[in-house]
Order: structure tokens, then sequence, then C-alpha cells
């Protein structure tokens, strides 16, 4: 799919979604509010959370471009650095229920693309790309595919978006897990499929620790954990407040989020 033919594809999907009309968006707003709520340090599953995030966005999009996302520190640090209402704070580990999570890939023409430009191809799943082309069976998800060859990377890139929600707030931060550490996401998820743990069942704690890349170059590397074992009914709320939560995201907003990953 040529790069033109992308746009007006993209462009379309965010016409489309933006012609939804108020009363269908309150509607759906309507909808999923009612969740039970439990006693819970976690405020979001003992108040009515989605409640008051419908009250105070007046039936306005969700979108990504709300959540604080907390990325990956440079040169091998090992402090996360917060959004907060005060300012930014350095902390050494997150905890929180894991919501959700995404794993993208997306593929720009250009090796350091100007902010704004929209992807060549992108991927939700890191399954299936736009295109319908199998990630898995494409060249430019080869090592040594980025730089014409010149360096041992991917062209595509890829990466995790973990939204994590934490005691003393409503709505999720958006914890960006870099390539480097995905499979490390990965088999923490695997171990708690093997415990037979549902991921909204635990508390998880992140950590970073200093790591070398082959280069000798240092980089952070994601540590994950189960912290603390959750009640059954603080557990079926969790995953209900995951699931209805992610019906208010804006699905045009994907495109925005995928074009920023790794």
């Amino acid at each position: 799919m040529s790069q033109t033919t992308l746009k007006d594809r993209l462009t379309e999907n965010l016409q489309t979604s933006r012609s939804v009309s108020k009363t269908e968006r309150k509607i759906k707003m309507d909808n999923i509010t009612d969740i039970a709520t439990v006693d819970s340090d976690y405020i979001a599953l003992k108040s009515d959370a989605l409640g008051i995030i419908a009250e105070n966005l007046k039936n306005q999009e969700l979108s990504y471009a709300l959540f604080d996302t907390i990325k990956s520190p440079a040169g091998g640090a090992t402090s996360f650095t917060v959004p907060g209402v005060s300012g930014d704070e350095l902390v050494k580990e997150l905890v929180g229920i894991i919501i959700d999570y995404k794993t993208p890939r997306v593929r720009f023409d250009s090796v350091d693309p100007v902010e704004g430009t929209l992807p060549s191809c992108f991927s939700a799943d890191s399954v299936v790309s736009n295109e319908g082309k199998l990630c898995n069976q494409c060249e430019y998800n080869e090592f040594g595919s980025k730089d014409n060859g010149n360096s041992n990377g991917k062209q595509c890139r890829e990466s995790v978006s973990v939204f994590l929600l934490r005691p003393n707030s409503i709505l999720p931060i958006i914890v960006r897990i870099p390539v480097s550490s995905k499979m490390s996401f990965l088999k923490y998820m695997t171990r708690l499929v093997s415990n037979a743990t549902p991921l909204s069942a635990v508390v998880t704690r992140i950590s970073l620790e200093k790591a070398t890349s082959k280069g000798g170059q240092n980089y952070a590397s994601y540590k994950f954990e189960a912290a603390v074992q959750l009640s059954s009914h603080e557990s079926l709320t969790a995953r209900t407040f995951g699931q209805k939560f992610s019906e208010l995201l804006d699905a045009t907003d994907v495109d925005t989020e995928l074009a920023d990953a790794a």
C-alpha cells in the first residue's frame, strides 16, 4: 500500500469517528458506568470511576493523548520519571494493576521521521499489519533490515504499551516497554498463565536494572513481578473496569499511539 493510500485511509477513519453524534457517545458512556464497587486500596475499584470520567469529560473522547506516558530512561538510568500535579517525580518502581496492554509495531520510510509523519505500515497486535500481511513473514521484521543493513536492528519498530492502574488514581498511566524488554514482559505474562492467574488478579511491580548491549551501550532493562494477590472481588472488579475502560478509548487514536511506538 502506498504512503498516499495509507494517509487517505487513516484520514477517512478519523473523519468517520468524528462524525459520531454526541448522543451516540453519551449512550455509550451511560452503558459502561454500571460497575459494582468493592472495598479496596484502589480508588478506581471502590468508587464510581467511570461515572466520574464520563461526567468530567462531558462525553468527549477519551484518547491516548490524555494519559501520562512513562518512557524508558536514557543511558541505563534506573529511575522512572512520573508526571504529577506538582511536577515530575523520580521513582524507583511502578506498582499497580495492569488492566490492559497493547503490542504495536510500526514502520516508517525514514530512519528518523519528523514528528507527525504517518507510518508506512503498522500493526496493532504485532501479528497482522494494516495491509493484512503477517508480521513474522515481513522482511522489515528481520534483523539487519534497519539502515539498509548497516546495523543489526529491525526497520519495523515494536514495543509494549501497558495500562497500569495505580492505587491513588482512577485513570491508568501508560508504561512504554521498549523492544529490549518485550520478551521479559511476555515471560511474566506466561508465568501468570502457568499459575492460572489472571492479569487482573495481581498487583504488578515494575522496576529497572542497568544493562549493557552487545555494542557496549547502556540501557534500562525492565523487571516484572507479582507483588500482591488481589481478592477475588477486587480481581473481578479490576477485570470489568479494564474491559469497560478500554471501550472508552477513541479507536482512531490507535494510529497516533502506533506512530509513537518504540
